[in-house]
């Protein structure tokens, strides 16, 4: 029960891109926060992914099919992480508190 070359060639290249989004994944949940980070990639890589499945189906290719898989739950976790650390942050933070950066807190 020996794989193809080309499936071994297939399931090395795949490797190399699928987890290409694990560095920004893994930045937000040791940061612990989305800030520098914008989904809008992860999203439309997620999507045209899915679309590389059903290629890999079409075709019958196995390493089409496993490591697009992998890439879509990849891409779709770090949109995932993005708007859970978006949507924890409270909204005044970008504000600066009562009293500073106003007009008249400067002493003049």
């Amino acid at each position: 029960m020996s794989m193809p070359l080309h499936d071994i060639i297939g399931f090395v290249a795949g490797f190399g891109t699928t987890f290409a989004a694990m560095p920004d994944l893994i930045a937000m949940l040791k940061r612990r926060s989305c800030e520098g980070m914008n989904p809008t990639m992860a999203a439309i890589m997620g999507t045209f992914q899915i679309v590389w499945v059903y290629y890999g189906i079409l075709v019958e290719s196995r390493p089409v099919i496993v490591w697009n898989m992998i890439a879509v739950a990849i891409n779709f976790l770090v949109v995932g992480a993005y708007f859970y650390f978006a949507c924890s942050v409270p909204r005044h933070a970008n504000h600066p508190p009562p009293g500073e950066g106003t007009k008249g807190s400067s002493g003049r």
